[in-house]
């Protein structure tokens, strides 16, 4: 299928590796020219060389901490006129209520809601006056099916999905769509991580408390990057311009809701 957004520009948050690499590569795919951000400079050069090799896309690369007000500061000037925004932040630790204080939760925000917040402020007013643009927020299955040990995302993920409730459809009518990508477990460093933290709290092996993961979901097994990517690469496609709002689940079938 042809997306109809080759020559198009978009700046993908976080996207040296794991899910944001793949909303990369995918739009990339699609002939649409990227700006890259991601904290570590050496891994997000690696990843835009792979890109433009690939792809012959023309790729900006914007090194620095995108959940400060100064690496904001540093996308949003790189990232001027993009048509497409992919905002992406890595989820905050696990834990339980009780080992959570206030810092813990404005720091949560800061990555989770208020950074996406900023770069919709920022750069959505720019796509309302040229009568097109695409939004999609990386944030989470706990919106749908929160996740007790993942308390503070599914706090400031939350308060994201409703800024987005009412914000889409204050934008729709100048041709802007905003919407939600929720990814269940997939395989990135982060699901490394959790399984990490099961494999010490039950005293088993990485790999079983995967396979443990994997049991629960019914494709019985972790989503890919790859296939994320092409998700939220349709989701920046002009086919999806009467898609508003949306919080768009993709977990294989883990989450057991209607709606």
């Amino acid at each position: 299928m042809d997306l109809g957004i080759r020559g198009k520009r978009a700046l993908v948050c976080a996207s040296s590796k794991g899910l944001g690499r793949g909303c990369a590569e995918a739009l990339a795919e699609a002939g649409v020219d990227l700006v890259m951000n991601a904290r570590g400079a050496e891994a997000l050069e690696q990843t835009a060389q792979e890109i433009r090799d690939r792809f012959g896309v023309e790729v900006t690369t914007v090194a620095c901490d995108v959940t400060t007000p100064e690496g904001q500061s540093k996308v949003i000037e790189a990232a001027q006129g993009v048509d497409i925004l992919v905002t992406n932040a890595g989820g905050p630790p696990p834990g339980m209520w009780t080992d959570w204080d206030r810092e813990d939760f404005i720091r949560a925000l800061d990555a989770n809601m208020l950074t996406p917040i900023a770069l919709m402020k920022a750069l959505v007013p720019g796509m309302m006056e040229r009568g097109w643009g695409r939004v999609v927020n990386i944030t989470s299955q706990s919106v749908k099916t929160p996740i007790a040990v993942l308390g503070l995302s599914n706090s400031a993920r939350a308060g994201l999905t409703g800024f987005v409730a009412g914000t889409s459809r204050q934008v729709a009518h100048a041709g802007v769509t905003i919407n939600n990508l929720l990814p269940g477990i997939h395989d990135t460093d982060r699901a490394a991580s959790l399984d990490g933290g099961v494999s010490q709290k039950e005293g088993i092996s990485v790999e079983d408390a995967r396979r443990k993961r994997e049991a629960t979901i019914p494709v019985r097994r972790y989503g890919t990057a790859a296939e994320f990517g092409a998700t939220c690469a349709f989701m920046c496609s002009q086919h999806a311009g009467f898609m508003v709002g949306q919080n768009v689940l993709l977990d294989g079938g883990a989450g057991n809701q209607t709606m």
